[in-house]
């Protein structure tokens, strides 16, 4: 699989649902020997609670050009299974309703193996960032 940002989002982003300068924006590791990726997905419920490792809010959010960037990503004394992708989504304060935004699982760091340790993702200095539209 190749990163993506899911169908879903595209239309909220058109739509003007998503805010992503003001909305929660949240960041979780996955581990893929408990997930699949599906273009179906749509919330963050639809990612079993089993394969997501460690969350973290996006700070000092971007949006330039149709690329959206955000702070470094920082997951402090994470621990759980190796992840091995990222979901970008926006939190809602419910899981059934927190739209999946971004998938990605080709980035610089991955696979990486929480061990206590603060883990830090380093977004794309590219063109891209964390992804573009």
């Amino acid at each position: 699989m190749a990163n993506a940002v899911q169908a879903t989002a595209k239309k909220l982003f058109l739509d003007g649902d998503i805010d992503l300068l003001t909305d929660t924006i949240k960041v979780t590791l996955v581990d893929l020997a408990d997930y699949t990726y599906s273009a179906a997905h749509d919330f963050l419920a639809d990612v079993p609670a089993a394969a997501r490792v460690a969350t973290a809010t996006l700070a000092s959010k971007t949006t330039t050009g149709g690329v959206f960037d955000a702070a470094d990503a920082a997951f402090p004394a994470a621990t759980g299974d190796q992840s091995e992708a990222l979901w970008i989504w926006k939190d809602t304060s419910n899981e059934a309703t927190s739209p999946l935004l971004a998938y990605i699982d080709s980035a610089t760091g991955l696979p990486v193996t929480p061990a206590g340790v603060d883990i830090t993702i380093i977004w794309d200095n590219g063109a891209n960032k964390i992804f573009a539209l």
